[in-house]
């Protein structure tokens, strides 16, 4: 980790870092992290505009992780990440492509989805 000091402040330069993407049916949070786990910048689909029904999409999703990685990039001076995603939505491989296509460099891409091993019972089934 390599750190520079300005007069009357310290501000840290990160080279490498993670991104989490939280990517459910409505919405998709991304939160961009050092390699200890304190957040630096956090940012969702619906803080970009995106309201109602577009936030689950996967071009919103697009939008928001290029936003963050732009911060990344130009405020904290990242440029090797690992991505973790977390959930079953649609805007998670959308969010990987565009943080791929921004000035980062992807060591790792890791999918921590929770998996119940039967744990709890599930609601019962909707009848038509």
């Amino acid at each position: 980790m390599k750190k520079t000091r300005t007069v009357g402040k310290s501000t840290k330069k990160f080279v490498t870092g993670v991104i989490h993407i939280r990517a459910t049916f409505n919405n998709t949070f991304i939160n961009v992290t050092d390699v200890q786990g304190n957040t630096l910048y956090q940012t969702s689909v619906g803080a970009h505009g995106f309201s109602g029904s577009r936030k689950s999409t996967p071009y919103a999703a697009g939008k928001a992780s290029e936003s963050a990685a732009k911060v990344a990039v130009e405020k904290f001076g990242m440029k090797v990440v690992s991505i973790i995603i977390r959930g079953p939505g649609f805007g998670a491989e959308a969010a990987v492509k565009a943080l791929q296509g921004c000035r980062l460099t992807v060591t790792s891409i890791a999918d921590k989805t929770a998996i119940p091993h039967n744990g709890c019972r599930l609601r019962k089934k909707r009848r038509v």
